[in-house]
C-alpha cells in the first residue's frame, strides 16, 4: 500500500498557524489561572471572577458588537445562549476558589477530566453514544482523576470537589456550544459567552467588594479579563484553521505551563499522584482522540466506536 500523500505547503502552514494559535491560547490561560491564584491570597474569589468578565467582555465588544457585526446580538436558542454563559460562570467561579487551596497543576490535572465527560454525556444529550473501547477509556481517565484527588485518602485538600464540579460545568458547557453550532454563528455564541457572569456578579458587588491595595493587583484584575479574552480568541482563530483533532492534544501542554508557573511564581511543586494521575487522563484523552481519528460510522448509525 502507498504511502498517504504529504500535505500541500499551504495546508502545512496553515496547520502550524492553527497549532500555533492554539499554544498561545493554552499559555493566556495558564497565565489566567496564575493571576487568579495570586489575586485570591489578597481579594475576595468573587470580585477575581467580576474583573475577569467585565474586562474580558469589554475587549470582546470593540471587535463583536452590534455595529461591527450587524444581528450578532439575534439567536435562535436564546435560553440555551443564557445557559451557557452561566455555565461558564460556574466553571470560572469554582475554578477561581478551589485555586486559594490547590496548585495550579492540581486544578489543571482534575479541569483534564472534562472532555471525558463530553464523549460520556454525548449519548444521552447529542445522540453520540461511545463504544465498548471508548467507555474503558473513559472509565480509565476517572481513575486517573481519583489519583489526583485521593478522596478519603488525606489526599488533596476538599477544595478539590470544587475544581470537580468546575470540571462537570465546563463539560455541559463544551456540549451547550456544539448544540448551539447549528442555529447560531461562532460570533453570536461568542458574544454572549460573557455577558452572563457580569449580568450575575454586578448585582452583587457589594458584599465582596474591596479596593485593590496596590497597582499590581489592578494589572493581575486587569490580566484575568485580557487572558480570558485574548485565550478564547485564539482558540477561535485555531479551530478555523484546522480541525479539533489536530488541535486537542495540544490542550493537554498545559500541564507543563501549570507545574511551570507553579514553580516559578508560588513554590510549589506537585506531588507524584498529581503526575501519575494527569498523566492516567491524559492518556486517557489522547486515546479517546486517535478513536476519533479512526472510528468508522457506518451510514445512518450515530454509535461512535
Amino acid at each position: 500500500m502507498s504511502a498517504a500523500p504529504a500535505p500541500l505547503p499551504d495546508t502545512r502552514r496553515t496547520r502550524l498557524t492553527a497549532i500555533a494559535l492554539m499554544s498561545g491560547a493554552i499559555v493566556c490561560f495558564s497565565l489566567l489561572d496564575t493571576c487568579a491564584k495570586w489575586l485570591g491570597s489578597t481579594m475576595h474569589p468573587m470580585q477575581v471572577v467580576l474583573a475577569r468578565y467585565v474586562i474580558s467582555v469589554a475587549l470582546v465588544s470593540l471587535l463583536l458588537n452590534p455595529w461591527s457585526h450587524p444581528g450578532i446580538t439575534r439567536t435562535k436558542r436564546p435560553w440555551l445562549q443564557g445557559f451557557r454563559s452561566l455555565l461558564l460562570l460556574g466553571s470560572t467561579a469554582l475554578n477561581f476558589v478551589a485555586l486559594q487551596y490547590l496548585q495550579l497543576a492540581e486544578t489543571v490535572s482534575i479541569m483534564f477530566a472534562a472532555p471525558l465527560l463530553v464523549a460520556l454525556l454525548a449519548g444521552p444529550l447529542l445522540g453520540e453514544w461511545a463504544g465498548p473501547r471508548r467507555l474503558i477509556a473513559i472509565g480509565v481517565g476517572f481513575l486517573g482523576v481519583l489519583v489526583v484527588t485521593r478522596p478519603g485518602l488525606g489526599g488533596l485538600h476538599p477544595a478539590a470537589l470544587l475544581s470537580v464540579c468546575g470540571c462537570f460545568c465546563y463539560a455541559f458547557y463544551a456540549l451547550s456550544t456544539r448544540m448551539l453550532a447549528s442555529s447560531d454563528s461562532p460570533q453570536t455564541t461568542m458574544f454572549y459567552s460573557g455577558i452572563g457572569g457580569v449580568v450575575i456578579m454586578l448585582p452583587l458587588l457589594p458584599l465582596y467588594w474591596s479596593w485593590p491595595a496596590d497597582w499590581q493587583s489592578w494589572l493581575l484584575m486587569c490580566g484575568t479579563g485580557f487572558f480570558g479574552a485574548v485565550g478564547h480568541w485564539l482558540l477561535i482563530l485555531a479551530h478555523q484553521r484546522a480541525p479539533a483533532t489536530i488541535l486537542a492534544p495540544f490542550i493537554y501542554s498545559q500541564i507543563v505551563w501549570m507545574i511551570l508557573l507553579g514553580w516559578f511564581v508560588f513554590g510549589q511543586i506537585p506531588d507524584r499522584f498529581t503526575f501519575i494521575g494527569a498523566a492516567i487522563v491524559i492518556a486517557s484523552g489522547l486515546y479517546l482522540l486517535y478513536r476519533e481519528r479512526v472510528r468508522h460510522v457506518p451510514e445512518g448509525s450515530a454509535r461512535l466506536d
